[in-house]
């Protein structure tokens, strides 16, 4: 199977923003994109099977097996808005041939749906967080990462492991421009705290007013998906079992 990407429809957008939420640290890019998609009711238009994510199934409450997988939803604005293209999933692929082949499937999709901006989310995990939390970027050239930082982002110096720094990476080879916001968090829990801040910023970057009031309710719903997956355990085990996946930033 490699990468399999079952398309539902081919919406007409103008210009999209494409917005990246898998799970990671925290879970920050993962609340962040489930909230979006139930706030501004998006519509799901593609889904993504990979030999490259766990090899498990869920059965659910009413007997129904549920896959780990990723799915592409689509938002169209109105007004003076910019369009939207929302990545969400429950898992990221566990190799890192999947991930670059998975990278590369998305902005395919994206460049062919005129796409030519990328924003990954994600939680960037601090021993001690500070009130509010301090924002971190990176960026795919000059002039984006000045956009960022005027968010009062820092600028972010080391490593972005996993989809959230290699889809701006690749993306910048195709000619994407893109932009990465992580915020501090300790990489518990589902972070709400850390979500809400990244939300902000993105409103204020896309000049968009997304209600953060329900944003709770999101991050309850993330961490039953990946409870249910495995991807997160309650109590001591929880840390260890985090290592055994590769939820970077």
């Amino acid at each position: 199977m490699v990468c399999t990407i079952q398309i539902y429809e081919k919406p007409k957008l103008d210009n999209p923003v494409l917005i990246e939420g898998l799970p990671g640290i925290g879970f920050v890019a993962n609340i962040a994109a489930l909230h979006l998609i139930h706030e501004l009711k998006a519509k799901l238009f593609a889904e993504i099977f990979s030999d490259s994510f766990q090899d498990l199934a869920v059965t659910t409450e009413t007997g129904s097996v549920r896959s780990p997988i990723n799915e592409l939803y689509y938002y169209k604005a109105n007004n003076d808005k910019r369009d939207l293209i929302i990545w969400y999933g429950n898992t990221q692929a566990l190799t890192t041939f999947g991930q670059y082949e998975l990278c590369g499937r998305v902005l395919d999709i994206a460049k062919e749906l005129g796409c030519q901006y990328i924003i990954t989310l994600g939680g960037f995990k601090k021993d001690e967080v500070k009130t509010p939390p301090e924002i971190y970027c990176a960026a795919s050239d000059p002039e984006t990462l000045n956009e960022a930082l005027s968010l009062g982002a820092k600028m972010m110096v080391g490593q972005i492991f996993g989809v959230a720094g290699l889809l701006i990476g690749l993306g910048k080879l195709r000619g994407f421009r893109g932009l990465s916001l992580l915020v501090e968090t300790l990489g518990t829990y589902p972070d709400a705290n850390a979500t809400k801040y990244a939300l902000e910023a993105l409103n204020k970057f896309l000049n968009m007013n997304i209600d953060l009031s329900r944003l709770n309710a999101a991050a309850e719903k993330t961490e039953k998906i990946l409870e249910s997956f495995g991807l997160i355990r309650v109590g001591e085990e929880k840390k260890k079992e985090e290592q055994k996946f590769r939820w970077f930033v």
